[in-house]
């Protein structure tokens, strides 16, 4: 597995992540596009694995309040329950580590809680909420 790393919205990286996402939000969620895609973009960190060249999981970090919010985590269904959003995450906890980030956080889907707990994260006491008509909840990891 190897892993990419960008901030520029002009690569082949990036474009690799939205394609990711569109598959896995868009067409399988059903989550609609112009949401999707928002005015964030310019401001994260995108992170995607290859397995062989194929682009086949992403996540973004989102820089705010001194730590980072985890977002878009995205992988493709013949890859999943294969450990590869694992090894994903523990390269974005890999990355906020060395730069000094003390604290992730994000908002899981409830049917992801329990990936999220196995790697850490700790529910918040933000109740259940929708978003894109999906029932989350927030967590967050301390470092």
């Amino acid at each position: 597995m190897e892993f990419k790393i960008t901030t520029d919205l002009a690569t082949q990286t990036y474009q690799d992540a939205l394609m990711i996402r569109t598959t896995v939000f868009v067409d399988e969620q059903h989550v609609p596009a112009d949401r999707e895609v928002d005015a964030d973009e310019a401001k994260a960190i995108y992170f995607v694995a290859y397995d062989s060249g194929l682009p086949v999981a992403t996540a973004r970090l989102l820089p705010e309040h001194g730590g980072y919010h985890v977002q878009r985590v995205a992988v493709m269904k013949a890859y999943r329950h294969h450990g590869v959003g694992q090894v994903l995450l523990e390269q974005l906890t890999d990355y906020a580590k060395a730069h000094g980030i003390e604290t992730m956080r994000l908002d899981a889907q409830v049917q992801a809680v329990g990936f999220y707990k196995a790697l850490g994260y700790q529910l918040t006491d933000r109740p259940e909420f929708l978003d894109a008509g999906i029932r989350h909840r927030e967590m967050e990891l301390t470092l």
